[in-house]
């Protein structure tokens, strides 16, 4: 699945994460129409993963979970490049901030969940 085009939604979904679950049901009980990307079995390419980051309007880094052992296994650090942190998200999608809504023109990461309401 890709990024949405026109006025879809997609919430890139990890089930085993509070926050991520808590931002299904916000979405869910207000009937919004959205698709769900489980982007841990369907990671994100590198060209989504720079449109992520323009539509987040956030560079790599700042979606990125840099406690997780995956952050430190990929040689990363708080001054990785771009390319080098998209690379390391695509080969290891659980390093990706989680949830993230995504629109057309925009996305938001749900921290706290009820952020992403402002693209409903």
């Amino acid at each position: 699945m890709a990024l949405p085009e026109g006025d879809a939604l997609v919430l890139l979904h990890n089930p085993r994460c509070s926050k991520s679950r808590a931002a299904l049901a916000l979405l869910e009980e207000r009937g919004a129409a959205f698709a769900t990307r489980l982007y841990l079995e369907d990671p994100l390419t590198l060209e989504e993963l720079a449109a992520l980051a323009g539509r987040l309007g956030k560079n790599a880094l700042d979606f990125t979970r840099k406690g997780e052992a995956a952050f430190a296994e990929a040689g990363l650090s708080s001054s990785s490049a771009d390319s080098t942190v998209f690379e390391a998200m695509a080969a290891a999608p659980i390093l990706m901030e989680r949830p993230i809504l995504v629109g057309r023109e925009r996305a938001i990461i749900g921290r706290p969940p009820e952020g992403i309401l402002a693209l409903v």
